[in-house]
């Protein structure tokens, strides 16, 4: 799965296409490489997403699935690290 549609799907970001502009200002990266929005997405895949060289949230992948109502969300990535 793409990065951009997983981050939709999760919740994580609003929109894809504001997941897309995020993850192309460089604010993401997957397995600790920079990421692109097509990049694909795999069950145990480390996603780290922050702004000016900070890390906020970083994930790691349990499930892909192409919807996933809001109520169910946490059962498709383990929280890792959450900065305020």
């Amino acid at each position: 799965m793409r990065l951009d549609k997983y981050l939709k799907v999760t919740h994580l970001i609003r929109r894809r296409g504001q997941a897309k502009e995020y993850i192309d200002a460089g604010y993401a990266s997957v397995n600790g490489k920079l990421a692109k929005p097509a990049t694909d997405v795999k069950v145990g895949d480390i996603i780290a997403l922050g702004e000016e060289g900070r890390i906020k949230v970083t994930v790691e992948v349990l499930q892909l699935r192409s919807y996933c109502p809001l109520n169910e969300v946490t059962e498709m990535y383990r929280l890792i690290k959450e900065d305020e």
